[in-house]
């Protein structure tokens, strides 16, 4: 039996290999590509035989190369970087230093391992955040047109300048160039955009019609079938998370905690796990404020810590609620119910 550790960068793969007693067997390099880690297993396999643990930090690409050795037959662990980081912390930092520490961690059976999704959640959430993408494209341009217009004594004065009305209000106005056909090639990019977003979109309402987290979602105070089926691609497999406070505590929507004897400070917010996964909570948390069920107690929490913070915590609060909600709603597989919704905060 041998331990690898492997330490990925754009173009290569430093590979130091060792064996149950922790003595050194090989340092070597490799191509990240389907070619190079055949290559790397074929030497391997010749010169040490037996069976492989390896161990990778989490970054792109990693799941490529976890994928491509899990088939040659090595056994492989992704390691998430900030916990890897925590338990070799390292005066000096290399390529081939990293690489020892992965392999002395698989050794001792220490890898802090992520949960990797399945093939057919990565589908769903790549699906999902390509819409996004577009998304936020498509409002970049929006935006930058509107600065355009002010920036010329032009303010809007449309509900929706990208409606018909809007539309003949900027085919009138005479912006001298380039700024003129820089607006001209904007709106050609955001009629490209919305055909690809409705595109998008029609897949994933024909592929969210099936899943079995969806329906169930969509019963939730906020959530609608888009982001019901981000939150349903994000989250993966409910039974994963023992308890409502694993969940919440996977969207990153909960504070850092600093404890030194009877200190107990809490910080910013974590932001760990998925960051769409938080987009869509906080997004769902601001319809859901306006909802009968957590109108009063987004309104008491942002009346209680004042204009400048209190709408952004009392979002974050609601967020972390629905995730509990969710919680219970996708292990029960039941709708959405309100009873302890409206609860005051905790001390």
């Amino acid at each position: 039996m041998v331990h690898v550790g492997l330490d990925l960068s754009r173009t290569r793969l430093d590979v130091h290999v060792m064996d149950e007693s922790g003595a050194p067997l090989a340092v070597t390099t490799a191509l990240p590509e389907a070619g190079g880690l055949a290559a790397l297993v074929g030497r391997i396999g010749a010169e040490f035989g037996g069976p492989v643990y390896a161990a990778i930090e989490s970054m792109n690409g990693a799941r490529f190369v976890h994928d491509q050795l899990e088939l040659a037959g090595w056994q492989v662990e992704i390691a998430d970087a900030q916990k890897v980081k925590g338990l070799a912390p390292l005066a000096c930092k290399t390529d081939k230093i990293d690489s020892w520490v992965l392999a002395e961690l698989s050794r001792r059976d220490l890898v802090p391992a992520i949960w990797l999704p399945t093939p057919t959640v990565r589908a769903e959430r790549e699906r999902a955040r390509w819409r996004l993408h577009l998304v936020r494209h498509r409002t970049a341009l929006k935006n930058r047109i509107h600065a355009t217009l002010l920036a010329f004594g032009h303010p809007c004065p449309v509900s929706d300048l990208f409606g018909t009305g809007g539309r003949e209000l900027l085919a009138r106005l005479a912006l001298p160039e380039p700024w003129a056909a820089d607006t001209t090639a904007a709106l050609h990019l955001i009629d490209e955009l919305d055909h690809e977003i409705a595109e998008c979109e029609r897949v994933l309402r024909q592929v969210g019609a099936d899943h079995r987290y969806v329906p169930l979602l969509m019963t939730t105070p906020g959530i609608g079938w888009v982001l019901g089926y981000t939150v349903a691609a994000e989250i993966g497999d409910i039974s994963r998370f023992a308890s409502p406070t694993k969940l919440a505590g996977y969207t990153g929507l909960c504070p850092r905690v600093y404890q030194s004897g009877g200190k107990d400070h809490r910080g910013p917010l974590a932001k760990n796990g998925p960051k769409y996964l938080r987009w869509a909570l906080i997004e769902a948390a601001t319809h859901a404020a306006r909802h009968p069920v957590y109108a009063d107690r987004y309104r008491r929490t942002r009346a209680r810590l004042g204009r400048q913070r209190g709408p952004k915590v009392a979002r974050v609060d609601l967020a972390r609620r629905l995730a509990e909600a969710i919680w219970h709603m996708l292990s029960t597989n039941r709708p959405f119910a309100p009873a302890g919704a409206a609860q005051s905060l905790a001390s």
